[in-house]
């Protein structure tokens, strides 16, 4: 039943998102403002909810991404893409590169979303083996 609930939840994130990227794309500018106004106070408070959970202790690890086995030392991935995507992405735009910035199909979206991994962390690439 939790897996059941876990995968209404995340789909509705991603429609959630995946709407509001729609909007930003092809809204009329008063359209915009408004969802502006309503949309990014709640997304601001999403972000400083996510970071206030994944603060370092005072051993200056995540405790939100460490385990029993495995400690996660600060900044965890999660203030990293932060950083990425508020900070650093704000101030210096990197040009789009194969696959970044572009809007994940569902089927991928989907296999990301039952492997268990947080949603704002990507998978290593993997290297292509030539011959």
């Amino acid at each position: 039943m939790d897996q059941i609930l876990g995968q209404v939840l995340r789909n509705a994130v991603w429609e959630r998102l995946d709407m509001l990227s729609d909007l930003a794309n092809r809204a009329d500018a008063q359209s915009l403002v408004s969802v502006a106004r309503s949309e990014l106070p709640r997304l601001t408070e999403g972000w400083r909810a996510m970071l206030r959970a994944h603060e370092p202790d005072e051993r200056g690890d995540c405790p939100t991404c460490s385990t029993r086995w495995h400690r996660c030392k600060a900044p965890c991935s999660v203030w990293q893409v932060a950083h990425e995507h508020l900070v650093a992405g704000g101030l210096a735009p990197q040009p789009d590169v194969k696959g970044k910035g572009r809007r994940v199909p569902a089927q991928n979206r989907a296999e990301n979303r039952t492997s268990g991994r947080h949603a704002l962390v990507t998978p290593p690439r993997q290297a292509v083996a030539t011959t």
